[in-house]
Formats: structure tokens, C-alpha cells, sequence
């Protein structure tokens, strides 16, 4: 895995139901390093703190590879990396092959996979389509989100280094179909209730599943 693109944003304003609601999802390319801080990506907008930022949500990390899939559905958008509001665009990254936990050295920074990309309605506005809420869980290739165990600044050509694989852990993309799965897979959900790279209130609703 290896850093395609840097992106951050500044704070914009969109219209939603009639509201107005400030968002950081615009990110864009910035061409320089960014840091990875331990709360969030220094400079980079995040105004909903309940759900973006914070220890377990430091950094997103969405894949290159997949841009082409979506670009297809969506020719008509202005494109760039960041589209997916994501912090680090990633070629190489693969959901079904890293998994929760793992500990990965990058640029400066120590950095560990927690959980992943889960929609709102402000990717919705930004794709032009609610309906791509649906097709994105669907496609089941959400990137995810990063822990930052050690801060430091990342930049393009930066490679990503297993320094520590997980153990009894879940891939990103199990972990994501087990979120989203009518019927959960009770191994998984095992799994994840013991794993301490989620954050703990994930892994108590998950409990509520253990039959």
C-alpha cells in the first residue's frame, strides 16, 4: 500500500432538508505532508465530532483502486482525490485482506486499522444521490478509519509497513458485512467484541447480537 494523494478540507456549507449543515467531507488534495495527530489530521475540517475525528477516527483512508468503480456510476461529478472524504488515498488498499487491528508504520507515523467508513446523508449531497448510501454499503468496500499511535507527518510515496499484523481479528471487509448483515455471523461477532481496536460502544451494540 502506498500514499496516492493527501487531501483535506476546509469547513463548507450544505443544504439538507432545508438546513443548513457545515461539513468537512470536500477534501481536496493539498500536494504537501499533512500530520497525523492522535484527535484528527491537523488543518483538516471536522465539525461533526460525534462521528468523525476522535481516537478511533483520527484519519480515513479510502482506496485508489476503487475510484475507477465509482466513476463509472458517476461520470457527471467533478473528480479528485478526496472525493470519498477521505484524508489518504491509498493505492493498494485492500479491505478483504487488512484487517481490525493491524499496526502499520507510515511516513512518520504508527498507525492502526479500526473501523470502517460507515455513510450519512452529507455523502449523499455530495454524490448528487441518497441512493449512493445504499450502493456504497452494498459494494462493501468502505475504506476505514485509522488510530494514530504515533503522530507524524505522512505525505505522497509514503508506504505503508505491517509492523504488527492482528491476531483472531476480523478483515475490514467482514467486519463491514457483519455491521450491515441481517442474520450476524456469530464467530464475527466474537471476534469483534474482543477486539480492543474498536471503539468499545461498537462492541457493545454488537453484543446485543450473541445469541
Amino acid at each position: 500500500m502506498q500514499i496516492t494523494s493527501t487531501n483535506i478540507a476546509k469547513p463548507t456549507t450544505i443544504i439538507f432538508n432545508g438546513q443548513e449543515v457545515v461539513t468537512g467531507i470536500y477534501k481536496i488534495p493539498t500536494n504537501r505532508p499533512i500530520y497525523l495527530g492522535k484527535e484528527n489530521v491537523k488543518d483538516d475540517e471536522v465539525t461533526d465530532r460525534k462521528f468523525h475525528g476522535g481516537e478511533f477516527k483520527a484519519c480515513y483512508l479510502f482506496s485508489e483502486n476503487h475510484y475507477d468503480y465509482w466513476k463509472n456510476l458517476y461520470p457527471d461529478l467533478n473528480w479528485n482525490y478526496g472525493m470519498f472524504g477521505e484524508n489518504l488515498t491509498v493505492s493498494g488498499l485492500d479491505e478483504t485482506k487488512i484487517h481490525i487491528g493491524d499496526v502499520y508504520k507510515v511516513g512518520k507515523a504508527l498507525i492502526q486499522i479500526t473501523q470502517p467508513r460507515e455513510p450519512c446523508f452529507k455523502f449523499g449531497v455530495k454524490f448528487g444521490n441518497q441512493n449512493v448510501l445504499k450502493q456504497f454499503i452494498e459494494h462493501g468496500y468502505p475504506g476505514t478509519y485509522v488510530r494514530i499511535l504515533e503522530e507524524g507527518f505522512v505525505k505522497t510515496g509514503d508506504v505503508f509497513t505491517l509492523i504488527e499484523p492482528a491476531k483472531n481479528s476480523l478483515t475490514t471487509h467482514q467486519f463491514y458485512n457483519l455491521l450491515f448483515s441481517k442474520h450476524k455471523n456469530q464467530e464475527h461477532v466474537a471476534l469483534a467484541i474482543e477486539n480492543d481496536a474498536l471503539p468499545l460502544g461498537k462492541r457493545e451494540k454488537l453484543r446485543a447480537f450473541i445469541i
